[in-house]
């Protein structure tokens, strides 16, 4: 019976060894390589570890280190829920990088918008001013340099103007000026003369880096010889090569050199002038000479006439000049002799140096395209004389 007892126990003992040494084999290896040290942290690659080896029957003491870690099962191992997600979630443990909590991109941000630059000149700003250019003269011709605001009075559709918000003399202000030789028959016989004079006319008036001119030669259609430039070499190139011949389009060069003007490049105020040498006949032009003004007015453009017609028997022609002249605030000259030319040049250099400028809001002013007529003089001083255009259209509304 002793001995029947003693084989039982045996047994059972080695039993016990073997189921051991089985769970011991079961267990991971590397649990480390499932499961981070915390939420978001990398895993640590496998360790390579050595084959395991059954344990002793004596004593079970090396697989009891192994029962802090996770059990080796085979339902997947929870990983912690997100802080504030309000949900667990439950990656395989086939995929450690499902285990790391998950990166969200954050939606791109819109970028500022620029603020708008406000650059020299703002549409709806301002649009109800206007500026009048305007001369001064004494009964013997010369030039008034010393007016003040107070002396002058200024109507607009005979209106006084709600405010003056400028009163200059604008001696220095920059120009922008259109040559227009008349280069028909009719003037043959005195051309070359005239280039000359408007040669040094040119290379008196026009200043490098402030004023631009160009050259326009006309018979019976207009040709730009010299664009807008400063480049008084240039220019006089684009007089000499003018030659005469064929018949007159004087109206339509007129309204050519007023919408050219009217797209002078221009910074800030600048004064536009049109200085026109023809005998004033025209039997070529498409435009009427009342087209030709309405366009130089809206232009603001001031024209200067010099007459070739020194016989003295032209009147009709005489009278065209003159009425370009006096709608635009400009002067005509009728030289009695060719060499009077070149002193025409020189006093119209001078008038565009002595001028004056006014900035006024008129009263019930709108942007209608109408034409508004206006009249400026000098009562406190009855030995001045004001010479200024007869009107302006207003601006349509865009």
């Amino acid at each position: 019976m002793t001995k029947l007892v003693t084989v039982l126990f045996g047994a059972a003992l080695l039993l016990t060894s073997a189921a051991w040494a089985q769970n011991s084999q079961d267990l991971p290896s590397a649990p480390s390589a499932v499961q981070p040290r915390f939420p978001g942290a990398p895993a640590q690659p496998p360790e390579k570890t050595a084959p395991s080896t059954p344990a002793p029957t004596s004593k079970p003491s090396d697989a009891t280190t192994l029962t802090t870690l996770p059990p080796a099962t085979s339902a997947p191992v929870e990983a912690p829920a997100r802080q504030g997600s309000g949900k667990s979630a439950s990656p395989k443990t086939a995929d450690p990088a499902s285990l790391f909590p998950p990166v969200y991109n954050q939606p791109p941000q819109p970028a500022p918008q620029e603020q708008e630059q406000e650059g020299d000149y703002r549409i709806g700003v301002d649009v109800d001013l206007v500026d009048l250019i305007f001369t001064a003269t004494d009964k013997h011709g010369h030039f008034i340099k010393d007016l003040k605001k107070e002396n002058v009075r200024l109507l607009d559709e005979g209106k006084p103007p709600v405010s003056v918000s400028a009163f200059e003399s604008e001696t220095g202000l920059p120009l922008r000026v259109g040559l227009l030789i008349d280069a028909s028959n009719s003037i043959r016989d005195r051309f070359r003369f005239e280039q000359d004079a408007a040669v040094e006319f040119l290379h008196q008036v026009v200043r490098p880096n402030s004023d631009l001119a160009f050259v326009i030669g006309f018979d019976s259609i207009s040709d730009l010889t010299q664009d807008f430039t400063e480049n008084t070499d240039k220019l006089a190139h684009g007089v000499r090569v003018l030659r005469p011949g064929g018949g007159t389009a004087l109206h339509d060069a007129v309204f050519q050199a007023s919408e050219k003007l009217a797209k002078a490049p221009i910074r800030g105020p600048s004064r536009r002038a049109i200085i026109l040498l023809s005998d004033g006949d025209d039997n070529q032009s498409r435009h009427l000479r009342e087209e030709a003004i309405a366009a130089a007015l809206r232009a603001e453009v001031i024209v200067y006439v010099i007459s070739t017609n020194i016989t003295g028997s032209d009147k009709k022609g005489d009278k065209i000049l003159m009425r370009y002249a006096e709608a635009t605030g400009g002067r005509v000259f009728f030289p009695l002799r060719i060499e009077e030319v070149a002193n025409a040049f020189a006093e119209i250099q001078d008038e565009l140096r002595s001028q004056y400028v006014i900035a006024y809001k008129p009263q019930n002013f709108a942007q209608d395209g109408r034409y508004h007529a206006i009249s400026i003089d000098a009562p406190g001083r009855s030995n001045v004389k004001i010479r200024a255009r007869k009107g302006y259209y207003a601006p349509n509304k865009k």
